[in-house]
């Protein structure tokens, strides 16, 4: 059996629940994850307080109280013309991946956002396909410019 945890601007985790979290993604996430400092920072973002409607949640999936899946969604403070919400992060426990745990997750993100969801995928992410069946659309190519 699988039950889902929240974390938000009211539920806070605990400093080792944060970084149980953060170590999970960034262990599950392999080539297509970041730094763990930068895992953190989205997390902070999203239990952040703040005055305005930014911050966000964290999600987590556990079975047997062992996280199999994991996300990050922050909050834009944009409507129309860019997406309310942008999926950060999300991993799937290595061990079990191809067994609708993805899936669970990410329909609950859905449930949960309030607004549009905008996410970014690498094409040779096996992901893509799963977005694409919960209704995501390629509309745009991304481009970055570092500074």
């Amino acid at each position: 059996m699988s039950t889902f945890k929240i974390y938000n601007k009211i539920t806070k985790p605990s400093a080792a629940e944060k970084e149980e979290v953060i170590s999970f993604l960034f262990q599950h996430l392999q080539e297509y994850g970041d730094k763990k400092e930068e895992i953190g920072k989205c997390f902070d973002f999203a239990i952040k307080d703040s005055k305005e409607e930014l911050g966000g949640f964290v999600l987590m999936l556990l079975g047997n109280d062992e996280i199999m899946g994991a996300t990050i969604v922050n909050k834009t403070g944009m409507a129309d013309y860019i997406p309310e919400n942008i999926l950060v992060y999300i991993a799937v426990h290595e061990n079990a991946r191809g067994k609708g745990f993805g899936k669970k997750l990410m329909n609950k993100v859905i449930e949960l956002a309030d607004g549009d969801i905008a996410l970014h995928v690498e094409p040779n992410n096996p992901a893509k396909f799963l977005y694409e069946k919960l209704g995501f659309e390629n509309k745009y190519l991304e481009m970055r410019l570092k500074k």
